[in-house]
């Protein structure tokens, strides 16, 4: 089969690797669609050099094989169901997997192609293999909507950690995809209010089409305030955290999604913290629980909307170059890759 290997910056290319064979345990997918996320384009641009690599791990498509032992299990994915697929590894017996906390599994992530090549996902191939368990049905939903299982399944776990009742005012800082994504989901659980701050008059414009209820400027959300019930931070520049903190009312909580640069460092008033009952929490990719309500969202089309609006472009895998030209070069949201 072929699959994506970036090789160095600004180079990606197919290359040829053994089809997976199922196990006992496992499902193989044919690939319908893939996401391009910052780590892809980060990579191709050389801001982050790991090379070779085989990066895509928003993979989504149809079941072809499924292990005998998985078969014989009521709910395992059945052959022609489409399935979001998660394809991390968690090791189960560290601590942090042991206290149910599997986002901060303290065995590295990836592994290799038989090439040697590291293999961050390699989910931009033809096929993957995937444990039974780790393959999530999304029902009639476009495979585009199911290749953004895992993005949504990262927003669910930063959702459910954030505290998040109906009827709460948010805010939203960062109007990027995952901005975009927070703004879909809670909306869809009932936020009485969710606003959006960028720094980009184009994104706002978008924001506010998709249903946000107020936008601003960073340096123009005066009138919000003290008044946001949670404020997810999806853009971690510099000012991100004061400025979300600002926005908080009291027993207010700050979420920090998007990640900073790691030299960053702020000051904080432990003492405005403690008499304001505002709590500060960092979120990291996702767990089991996050990816059933990732795919129940994606099976139900409550999120079909603003999913659709979303997908930026759509190539073949034997274009996957110009795919990753297109996130280097231009502002996307989901740059989506997969088929013929």
């Amino acid at each position: 089969m072929k699959v994506a290997v970036v090789t160095g910056p600004g180079t990606v290319e197919l290359q040829d690797e053994p089809a997976p064979t199922v196990g006992p345990d496992d499902i193989v997918v044919e690939v319908g669609a893939c996401g391009l996320c910052t780590m892809e384009r980060r990579l191709f641009l050389g801001e982050r050099q790991i090379y070779p690599v085989a990066p895509g791990h928003e993979a989504a498509g149809r079941v072809l094989e499924v292990g005998d032992a998985a078969a014989a299990v009521r709910g395992t994915p059945q052959v022609g169901e489409i399935v979001t697929v998660d394809l991390l590894t968690r090791c189960g017996t560290c601590s942090a997997c042991r206290r149910g906390r599997s986002a901060m599994c303290k065995r590295p992530q990836g592994g290799s192609l038989s090439s040697g090549v590291v293999s961050m996902g390699a989910g931009l191939a033809e096929y993957v293999r995937v444990p039974a368990r780790q393959a999530w049905p999304t029902g009639d939903a476009p495979v585009e909507h199911a290749s953004m299982g895992e993005p949504l399944a990262c927003v669910a776990h930063s959702v459910r950690l954030s505290g998040f009742r109906a009827g709460d005012r948010v805010a939203i800082i960062g109007a990027g995809f995952m901005g975009r994504l927070h703004l879909a989901l809670v909306r869809t659980l009932g936020a009485a209010v969710a606003g959006v701050v960028d720094i980009s008059d184009t994104r706002l414009a978008d924001a506010r089409s998709a249903g946000a209820n107020w936008t601003a400027p960073p340096d123009q959300a005066d009138e919000a305030r003290g008044e946001q019930d949670v404020v997810f931070v999806t853009a971690g520049a510099p000012g991100a955290l004061e400025l979300a903190l600002s926005l908080c009312d009291d027993g207010g909580t700050v979420v920090l999604y998007g990640a900073f640069p790691k030299e960053l460092a702020v000051g904080l008033s432990p003492d405005a913290l403690h008499h304001h009952e505002q709590s500060i929490v960092g979120v990291y990719s996702h767990e089991p629980e996050d990816w059933r309500t990732s795919a129940g969202l994606v099976r139900s089309g409550a999120l079909a909307r603003d999913l659709d609006l979303l997908v930026t472009a759509r190539f073949a895998l034997d274009a996957v170059g110009d795919a990753f030209r297109l996130v280097a070069d231009t502002p996307t949201y989901r740059v989506l890759v997969g088929g013929s």
